[in-house]
């Protein structure tokens, strides 16, 4: 995954004025093409692989085979949130019923609450993106925050912002304090509450259904637990270690700035405040183009299929603006190392030292 390079080009004319009209405009026409055949060639496909796979766990207990599934399982999980992802904005189809539903059916293999997703992903993260106070996927602790922290408070931030703590961090600051049990405004109340209900039903059946057929294969208690972890915990657990890194690069590098309230705009947070990072080869089958991030910031509307063709045009209109660089992981080990801390005074990242020898100082 990539380093970001600290240094920035001259935006384009009118660039500074923060809307983001113009990026929008340069966008053909052809980037919102979203045939409904297409979304369920996507969807379907995800489908028959993840209960291809779900049955293979059932018969495979050996943990270094297992181990290999769940490496798979996590990017179909992926792909399948990823189409879960594109419905919860409208892009995947053309009528609101259809992306409801596919959208829930999606994103039920990730546990994700449909209408809370909608609420904090398309609602808060989209519109404030790195904004101090708004944005809430790896929001930065400032150094005078972390100082003020307990001693666990601080053991928990340093693995949750280490290269290994991303899927931790995913699941407990996101997935579980965000979605599964904060409180929701009221007026979203009642839809999140009724699909927390949809997804815990969902583990439950899962975990039952896995578990009956262990009793049926006259497996152990043991045997029974095992099945259960392979099939219905762990690709969720890897899974998360997917989706928190893939944000942690989206947003999170050394040349990519936070800003204060006053100091943000449309334009910095969806223009700067994101990347395009180039996958291997074949990577796109299970990431479905999500990587590509600028262009879906720029206008939720475009489906994942089209990311390229709108990245294309905006960098065509806007060019050297843009981060566009190749997806390694040792760049995102970097990342992690160098990207502790921040100070959104001077909008700089800092390691933990350097913030503490900044808070000694002060």
């Amino acid at each position: 995954m990539t380093a970001v390079p600290e240094t920035r080009v001259e935006k384009a004319p009118g660039a500074q004025v923060g809307s983001l009209k113009g990026v929008i405009d340069a966008l053909p026409d052809s980037v919102y093409d979203n045939p409904t055949w297409k979304g369920m060639a996507y969807f379907g496909r995800d489908a028959v692989i993840y209960v291809g796979l779900l049955a293979a766990l059932v018969f495979v207990s050996n943990v270094a085979y297992v181990l290999l599934i769940e490496a798979v399982m996590a990017l179909v999980v992926s792909a399948l949130f990823i189409v879960g992802h594109d419905s919860a904005h409208g892009a995947l189809f053309k009528t609101k019923r259809m992306n409801r539903t596919v959208g829930k059916i999606a994103l039920l293999p990730s546990f994700h609450v449909f209408e809370g997703w909608i609420l904090g992903h398309n609602r808060v993260h989209h519109p404030y993106t790195v904004r101090q106070g708004f944005d809430f996927v790896w929001h930065p602790a400032t150094p005078e925050e972390y100082a003020a922290m307990g001693w666990w408070r601080k053991l928990v931030h340093r693995f949750e912002w280490s290269w290994a703590g991303a899927g931790i961090y995913y699941i407990h600051q996101v997935w579980w304090t965000k979605m599964m049990v904060g409180k929701p405004p009221a007026r979203w109340a009642k839809a999140i509450r009724r699909d927390r209900w949809i997804v815990t039903a969902f583990i439950v059946g899962m975990l039952g259904l896995f578990a009956g057929i262990g009793v049926a294969q006259g497996d152990s208690w043991a045997g029974i637990i095992w099945l259960d972890l392979r099939t219905v915990i762990l690709p969720f657990f890897f899974f998360a270690y997917v989706i928190g890194a893939a944000v942690h690069v989206h947003h999170i590098a050394p040349g990519i700035r936070w800003w204060k309230k006053s100091e943000w705009t449309k334009f910095k947070g969806q223009m700067e405040g994101t990347t395009v990072l180039r996958v291997p080869k074949g990577v796109n089958f299970f990431l479905h183009w999500i990587m590509i991030h600028v262009p879906h910031h720029v206008d939720m509307r475009v489906p994942m299929y089209h990311l390229e063709e709108a990245a294309a045009s905006i960098e065509e209109a806007f060019p050297g603006t843009i981060i566009d660089q190749p997806l390694r992981v040792r760049d995102y080990i970097n990342n992690t190392r160098s990207c502790k801390l921040y100070d959104f005074d001077e909008g700089a990242w800092m390691t933990y030292s350097e913030a503490r020898r900044r808070v000694a100082s002060s």
